[in-house]
C-alpha cells in the first residue's frame, strides 16, 4: 500500500475518533434528565465513575499536581457542576446552547492572561453571541418536569459558558501545555466527589438501577470514553480546525437526543439563539484559520 494511501486512511481513523467522542458528549443532556436523581446525586455519581475511567487511562503519564492544575481543575469542576444544575432545571438546548458561549470569554481573557491581541474581528464573535445569549431570556420557557426552573437553568448555562471558557484558557497556557492535559479533567472530577459527598451524606439519594446505569454511563462513556478517543484523534493527527468544527455536532444533536427520546421541546428563542451563537463560534473558527494561513504563508 502506498504511504499516501496509508496516511490517508490512518486520518480518517482518526477523524472518527474525534467524530464518536463528540457524539458522546452530546447524549449528556439525554442521560442528566433521564435519570430522576438531582443535580447533586447526578454530578457526584458521574464525576465518581469519570474519575476512575481517566485516571486508568492516564495514571502511569502521572498525576503530580501544581497549582496551576488546581485552577484548571476547579474551572473544570465548575463547568461540569454547573452544566448538570442547568440540565435539570432548563432545557437541554439552552444548557448547551449557553455553554458554547464559552469564546466570548476565551477572547476576552486571552489579552489579559495569555497576551494575545484583541482584533476586531473577534468583536464580531462577541457581539453575536452576547445577542444570541440574550435571546434565551427573551422566553425562558414556562415550568415543567424536564425544566422545573428555567431561569435559574439559564443562569447556570451562562455560569457553565464562563467556566469553560477560562478553563480552556487555562489549558492553552504555557503552565498546562508543559503537562499532562488529563491532569485537570481527573482533578476536577475529584474535586466534585469531595464537594458533592457531604451534601449526599446529609440527603443520602434513592438510587434504582436505570439510575445507577444513567450515572455510570455519563462518567464512564460521556466523560472518561469521550475524553480518551479525543486525545487520541488529536495525537494522531487531526487537526485543531477540524476537531473545532467537528465538534459543532455535540450543540446539534444534544438537544436533538432529548426531543427524540423525551419529548422536550426547545422554544423558539432558544433556537434562534442558539443559531446565533453557533454562526459566531463557526465564524470565528474560519477567520481565525485563515489568519494563520496568512501567517505561515507570510502573506
Amino acid at each position: 500500500m502506498p504511504a499516501e494511501h496509508a496516511n490517508s486512511g490512518s486520518s480518517i481513523s482518526a477523524v472518527w475518533l474525534v467524530v464518536i467522542a463528540v457524539a458522546l458528549w452530546s447524549t449528556g443532556g439525554l442521560f442528566i434528565k433521564f435519570t430522576s436523581l438531582d443535580a447533586v446525586s447526578v454530578n457526584f455519581g458521574r464525576a465518581l465513575f469519570a474519575a476512575i475511567t481517566v485516571a486508568l487511562f492516564t495514571f502511569r503519564k502521572g498525576l503530580r499536581l501544581s497549582w496551576f492544575t488546581i485552577i484548571a481543575s476547579l474551572l473544570y469542576a465548575a463547568t461540569l457542576s454547573s452544566f448538570v444544575y442547568a440540565n435539570k432545571n432548563t432545557t437541554a438546548a439552552n444548557a448547551i446552547f449557553l455553554q458554547y458561549t464559552a469564546p466570548v470569554y476565551i477572547l476576552i481573557a486571552a489579552p489579559f492572561v495569555l497576551k494575545e491581541r484583541f482584533r476586531p474581528k473577534d468583536l464580531i464573535t462577541v457581539v453575536l453571541c452576547l445577542g444570541g445569549m440574550s435571546l434565551f431570556f427573551l422566553e425562558p420557557g414556562a415550568s415543567t418536569e424536564l425544566a422545573p426552573d428555567p431561569f435559574s437553568g439559564n443562569i447556570a448555562g451562562l455560569v457553565s459558558g464562563v467556566c469553560f471558557g477560562l478553563y480552556f484558557v487555562t489549558l492553552r497556557h504555557p503552565h498546562s501545555l508543559e503537562r499532562n492535559p488529563a491532569l485537570s479533567v481527573f482533578y476536577g472530577n475529584v474535586i466534585i466527589v469531595i464537594a458533592m459527598l457531604p451534601l449526599l451524606v446529609l440527603h443520602p439519594p434513592e438510587v434504582s438501577g436505570i439510575d445507577l446505569g444513567a450515572v455510570a454511563y455519563l462518567g464512564v462513556f460521556q466523560i472518561g470514553v469521550a475524553y480518551i478517543l479525543f486525545t487520541n484523534g488529536l495525537a494522531k493527527g487531526v487537526r485543531s480546525l477540524d476537531a473545532s468544527i467537528i465538534g459543532f455536532i455535540e450543540p446539534l444533536l444534544n438537544p436533538v437526543w432529548v426531543l427524540l427520546f423525551l419529548g422536550e421541546r426547545p422554544s423558539r428563542w432558544a433556537l434562534v439563539g442558539g443559531a446565533v451563537i453557533l454562526s459566531g463560534v463557526l465564524l470565528h473558527t474560519f477567520l481565525m484559520q485563515r489568519r494563520r494561513r496568512r501567517v505561515m504563508s507570510g502573506e
